[in-house]
């Protein structure tokens, strides 16, 4: 099993900044991709970004590719997502979510997810 905790939403204005965390405990995560994703009021759970735990490979959407930047720090066991740029429809509750090995943009096929942390970008 592997536990994650997303923090660090809140309200920002546009144009501001914020980094979310999620914090992985349980089962070693070497062998996992950490992904982020977003789900905004009547839409669907989106991939926003993604990290290849060992490798490092990042995979970002396209929304968001140069505003943010996925990152992880092995001695803490957390995964960050640092958003820059931020625009009113990034508005959204953001999930940190893990599955073993392989990439993938697909949230159906992940398969540990935290409780979600809102982010809300005024204009």
């Amino acid at each position: 099993q592997v536990q994650l905790v997303e923090s660090g939403g809140g309200l920002v204005q546009a144009g501001g900044s914020l980094r979310l965390s999620c914090a992985v405990s349980g089962r070693t995560a070497s062998s996992y991709v950490m992904g982020w994703f977003r789900q905004a009021p009547g839409k669907e759970r989106e991939f926003v970004a993604a990290i290849n735990w060992s490798a490092a490979t990042t995979y970002y959407a396209d929304s968001v590719k140069g505003r943010f930047t996925i990152s992880r720090d092995n001695a803490k066991n957390t995964v960050y997502l640092q958003m820059n740029s931020l625009k009113p429809e990034d508005t959204a509750v953001y999930y940190c979510a893990a599955k073993r090995v392989i990439f993938t943009r697909v949230p159906e096929l992940y398969d540990y997810w935290g409780q979600g942390t809102q982010v809300t970008v005024s204009s």
